[in-house]
């Protein structure tokens, strides 16, 4: 079971200061009148020094103020009542007003049973609330605690802008004494496993570092462009345009983690697209660069899956949202083109894609740091901050698909790559590129 929530306080803030309650919404008893509430509530504050849930106040964690919402699971196990309710959305209330971020420190088994739909409603009320921090560009990180379950995990947790998890946590809607038999200890409500299906950002084993990090990454900043990062493989221009894709190719030309590693002081996962897709050909996140924030999304050199471009979505609007920019590193055969990913929505997935960044009022700027394959590498390009490095190339198709579909022989795929003008001079010269990359 979880820690209580003033131990785990005491470990991220050394100045917290709870805020003064809004006055209780119904008696001891409840909006039910439920015989023997008020002795359990009773009983639930003697056990724990407090009279709900959910403490919240205010308190800075490693250099950034934020307001905090720790749910004490010892207190009718952490679950939401009318109180709890008017209690965070108090917390996110006053967030917004004094722009800062939210933490929740999630333990609970769900809405209380003993408030009946009364308790239930609070969900919306609390997202309502988030959702206004939201819209006044401020973040909300959720720290997922053993357990987090139910309704409160379904609004609170699971819609927050960075998810975090703590190792062995049980998380799920369905918490365990409302599974059938059968599935009460499967390994799918795990941290673990929420975090392989991509709902989950991070599983930590220390907390308190991290959580300082991650508030740290997500201070907006000016959002003025990005430095273009420098060129780390060949410098030389390529012979020709089979030259470019074979080069581009190459298993030993630097990959995008060589150039986040190169480019960032720090950095910080975000992961899968919230729908139970990951694609680990897509690495989003945020990083620190001289001192600002960087959102990024970076393709590997796989054919990237609706899961990845829906990613790379999230992270956009993420981004625009903070008033983070966003550099984008290109470097993709193209989209998947399998029957999965057509089952996965590969069409929406990359409309999904292309929306985002056209609707970003952040600067978004690209380097295409290897292949450039037709609109599953346009998908991830800035429409007006375009560089290219020496050994990279950009195709509205793979030479050897414009010679499936021009009906030519695999013979003529060289000469084809040379028609397609796709080398980074070329692509400069056509205006498709603003520029290529130096050391």
């Amino acid at each position: 079971m979880t820690d209580g929530a003033h131990a785990l306080i005491d470990q991220l803030t050394e100045d917290f200061v709870e805020f003064d309650p809004p006055a209780e919404p119904f008696g001891p008893s409840g909006p039910l009148d439920w015989d023997g509430y008020d002795l359990s509530r009773a009983r639930a504050t003697e056990r724990t020094g407090t009279t709900e849930s959910a403490i919240c106040g205010r308190g800075t964690v490693g250099e950034t103020p934020a307001v905090l919402i720790a749910f004490e699971f010892r207190f009718l196990g952490g679950s939401v009542g009318t109180g709890t309710g008017a209690r965070i959305v108090h917390a996110f209330d006053h967030a917004r007003v004094h722009g800062l971020p939210v933490v929740s420190l999630v333990a609970t088994g769900g809405t209380r049973m003993q408030e009946g739909v009364l308790s239930l409603r609070q969900l919306q009320l609390i997202t309502r609330a988030a959702v206004r921090l939201r819209e006044s560009g401020l973040p909300h990180v959720a720290v997922l605690r053993d357990p987090a379950t139910g309704g409160v995990w379904a609004s609170l947790g699971a819609g927050a802008d960075i998810v975090l998890a703590l190792d062995g946590a049980q998380i799920g809607f369905a918490g365990r004494r409302v599974r059938r038999p059968e599935h009460a200890d499967d390994p799918a409500y795990t941290a673990a496993a929420q975090h392989a299906a991509g709902h989950v950002d991070e599983v930590l084993t220390d907390l308190p570092a991290r959580l300082a990090e991650w508030l740290t990454l997500l201070r907006g900043t000016p959002a003025d462009p990005v430095e273009i990062p420098r060129a780390l493989g060949a410098l030389t221009p390529a012979t020709d345009g089979w030259h470019a894709v074979r080069r581009a190719r190459a298993p030993a030309r630097p990959r995008a983690t060589a150039y986040l590693d190169d480019y960032f002081d720090t950095r910080l996962p975000i992961r899968g697209d919230r729908a139970g897709g990951v694609d680990d050909g897509m690495l989003c996140g945020i990083g620190r660069r001289h001192g600002h924030s960087v959102a990024f999304a970076a393709q590997t050199g796989t054919a990237t899956t609706p899961a990845g471009f829906r990613t790379a979505s999230r992270l956009v609007r993420l981004a625009d949202r903070l008033g983070l920019p966003v550099l984008t590193l290109v470097d993709t055969p193209g989209a998947a083109a399998d029957p999965d990913a057509e089952r996965a929505g590969a069409g929406p997935a990359i409309a999904e894609l292309f929306a985002a960044v056209a609707a970003a009022r952040v600067p978004v700027t690209t380097l295409v740091i290897g292949e450039g394959g037709s609109g599953g590498a346009l998908a991830l390009c800035s429409a007006d901050r375009v560089w290219i490095t020496p050994d990279a190339y950009f195709s509205v198709i793979a030479p050897e698909l414009a010679a499936a579909i021009l009906k030519r022989p695999p013979a003529d795929v060289p000469e084809l790559a040379g028609r397609l003008r796709l080398r980074p001079e070329d692509l400069r010269e056509l205006g498709v590129v603003h520029g290529i990359a130096g050391p």
